[in-house]
């Protein structure tokens, strides 16, 4: 089996693969700090209990937009599955894809992965919209090539923003309005802010989205992915497809190109 590993800047992701198929996930926070041990007894127990061996898995893949969190997940890697990561990005698990843009080097691993596994599952130019602690958009052509695309505040960031600049605004949950969620004309604070943050943030979007496949000049399908994609996809018509576990796909494709030494 196969242990892919997420490391996102909120949290990281454990999924464990059978084949292309997954069989379980689980989610702690990113936090560099957490000891190889730290992870063991959280790990091991989780896959214990839900019947899994952890002596059945063969092979470790790691994605890291966090570099000091790598080590000590190697550590885990070596001391509590006596396996070596694969490390995305990093020879033998190269990406496979060409990045047409000003500065490769600085394309965040789980872009680059987004875009493996996007094209190698949707055909045609492509839009990824992966809703993280930033929002990320990812242009992909046709042949697979990156483009490049657009870097946003996560809709968390910016109402964090928001309540910690204003002292007297309350926190509320990204939730559209309740009631007639349509609306757009907030009558009390707490409504106000949920139209600001939930309506703005999808017409920040579906804006984006328009110029962006104006600037590609041909039909590009949109593919949402993150923790927040199925919340916005029950309120805009702009997704194609809503693929919440793209990125895990990405790294089960990335290790089985990788021959088994």
């Amino acid at each position: 089996m196969l242990l892919a590993v997420d490391v996102g800047n909120t949290n990281i992701v454990f999924a464990l693969f059978e084949g292309r198929e997954i069989k379980s996930r689980w989610r702690v926070a990113t936090d560099p700090r957490r000891t190889a041990d730290e992870y063991a007894v959280w790990l091991l127990q989780l896959m214990q209990l839900q019947g899994f061996d952890p002596k059945a898995v063969s092979r470790i893949i790691i994605s890291t937009v966090v570099p000091r969190a790598l080590h000590n997940l190697e550590v885990l890697s070596q001391k509590y599955f006596g396996l070596d990561p694969l490390i995305a990005g990093q020879a033998p698990v190269e990406w496979g894809f060409e990045a047409d843009v000003d500065e490769p080097r600085s394309l965040g691993a789980d872009r680059a992965v987004n875009t493996v596994a996007a094209h190698a599952k949707y055909a045609g130019d492509l839009i990824v919209v992966d809703f993280g602690t930033a929002t990320t958009f990812d242009v992909v052509d046709f042949n697979g090539a990156y483009k490049g695309g657009i870097i946003a505040p996560g809709i968390n960031l910016s109402l964090d923003a928001l309540v910690t600049a204003a002292a007297k605004l309350p926190r509320i949950a990204i939730a559209p309005p309740q009631g007639n969620n349509r609306r757009v004309i907030g009558r009390n604070t707490e409504d106000q802010m949920q139209i600001g943050v939930f309506w703005g943030y999808v017409a920040m979007m579906e804006g984006l989205i328009s110029r962006l496949r104006a600037e590609i000049g041909r039909p590009a399908k949109i593919i949402a992915t993150g923790g927040l994609a199925v919340l916005f996809d029950e309120h805009t018509e702009i997704f194609d497809h809503v693929d919440t576990d793209l990125t895990l796909d990405g790294l089960a494709i990335l290790a089985e190109r990788v021959p088994v030494s």
